[in-house]
């Protein structure tokens, strides 16, 4: 008797546990007085497992953090480079993303965040000196991913000021230049552009240059055109490089703003980091003063120590641009539901996912290697085309998954992935464009250059 008392109190604790109105369509399904005969008919063990089963059925499903650094390698940095890295991921969520979409879509650039992002003292972040904070390679990778996870544009604003702007400086000018110029762009209070590419020549700017330098006494007269420059309609000071028309040479400026000769043009109608400023530049008859020519910058090998450091940080941006995306997809696939549940319990949807965050950790890691590398002096050319062919090719593959999973709503600019769809493009390009870096990898394992 004892026992069936414990039966009964079972069954009782356990239709208790069922919604009535669940056993009513139940009971049209299947002969519930049969049903309750073979529950009576349980152990107190199988009874009590199913107990537990429909008590933990009824548990809200934990849903873990989205967190696009699989491998956490953030964590490896040290205590201060840490705190600066989450101090310009907040910055990032707190002032960019709120107004990343409109001034994307208005082609504008936000201004009014320069002095909030000068307080973050991370301009020229691995320089020594001149106010600079002569951190590692790899937190400046780190806060490049940051910026561009969520807002592709001001990650490459701020690598124009920080990387090739203040790094020509930094590189090629002389120790008054570097005096006068880099503490006040440390600062952003002086705010800079870098002019190479031009109309007619992208690819081929080592030995093809048509924008013409010719000195006459103390003053450099230059003549010619650049395009997609960055910054560049509203910087201080824009660092030309040009073709010495006595030697041949590629040689570097630093042309200051309102300087007469010097006309920037905003190029409208881009697709693709429309918050950047990019313009088109031409420089009729410019005369620019000896002492304001780079006079550590002596040949396209001199420009080329620029490219091989922020070639580097283009990756990283590559890599920031694909986690941006990843991690909205991964947020969006537990919010839209279809069929009574969420699309991030489909197992296609749970592939593709992997599939990025794969592909997201390979380069990820490649990058990290690639810092190192730099940090101990050990970078080349090679190495850095490596990881910028690399990372913007699986870059491109997953924010093309991400708009997969957003479905329709992948097209529209509220959701963001639509941005970083249409951001990544240029990143793909600038820089270096798949095929040149593929050269410059091919040359360095087969020992035979195939530039033309």
């Amino acid at each position: 008797m004892k026992n069936l008392l414990k039966k009964i109190s079972g069954i009782r604790q356990l239709l208790r546990s069922v919604d009535v109105d669940q056993i009513s369509k139940l009971s049209q399904k299947v002969d519930l007085p049969k049903m309750v005969g073979l529950v009576s008919k349980m152990s107190e063990e199988d009874l009590s497992k199913m107990m537990g089963m429909l008590k933990g059925g009824s548990k809200p499903k934990v849903i873990p953090a989205v967190n696009g650094d699989f491998y956490e390698l953030g964590k490896t940095l040290n205590p201060e480079e840490r705190e600066i890295q989450l101090k310009v991921r907040d910055f990032m969520e707190r002032e960019i993303k709120p107004i990343a979409n409109d001034y994307w879509n208005r082609g504008e650039f936000p201004m009014q965040i320069i002095p909030k992002m000068a307080e973050l003292n991370i301009a020229g972040l691995t320089y020594e000196g001149y106010g600079c904070p002569g951190h590692s390679a790899l937190l400046e990778g780190f806060i490049a991913m940051e910026m561009a996870r969520v807002d592709t544009s001001i990650s490459t604003f701020f690598g124009v000021q920080s990387g090739l702007a203040m790094g020509s400086v930094y590189l090629c000018g002389s120790e008054e230049q570097k005096q006068e110029w880099l503490p006040a762009m440390q600062k952003l209070e002086k705010i800079g552009a870098f002019g190479l590419t031009e109309p007619e020549v992208g690819s081929g700017v080592a030995g093809g240059l048509t924008t013409t330098c010719k000195r006459e006494g103390d003053t450099w007269v230059l003549n010619g055109q650049k395009k997609w420059i960055g910054n560049a309609t509203f910087s201080d000071m824009t660092v030309i490089w040009a073709r010495d028309l006595e030697d041949q040479q590629v040689k570097g400026f630093v042309v200051r703003k309102g300087n007469p000769g010097f006309l920037a043009e905003k190029l409208e109608d881009k697709m693709a980091l429309r918050t950047v400023q990019n313009a088109l530049i031409t420089l009729t008859n410019c005369e620019v003063p000896e002492s304001d020519r780079l006079q550590e910058a002596n040949s396209f090998r001199d420009t080329s120590k620029v490219l091989r450091m922020t070639r580097a940080g283009v990756a990283w941006q590559a890599v920031g641009c694909a986690r941006g995306a990843y991690e909205l997809a991964l947020a969006y696939t537990n919010e839209r539901k279809q069929f009574g549940r969420p699309i991030a319990s489909f197992q296609l949807v749970q592939d593709l996912l992997v599939t990025m965050l794969g592909d997201l950790t390979a380069m990820q890691t490649m990058v990290f290697r690639l810092s190192q590398m730099q940090d101990a002096d050990e970078l080349l050319d090679e190495h850095a085309s490596l990881a910028k062919v690399f990372c913007t090719l699986r870059m491109r593959s997953i924010v093309d998954h991400a708009r997969e999973l957003f479905g329709g709503n992948g097209i529209l600019l509220r959701h963001d992935i639509a941005r970083f769809v249409a951001d990544a493009e240029a990143v793909y390009s600038y820089e270096g464009t798949k095929e040149i870096n593929s050269l410059i990898v091919g040359r360095a394992i087969t020992g035979h250059s195939a530039f033309v």
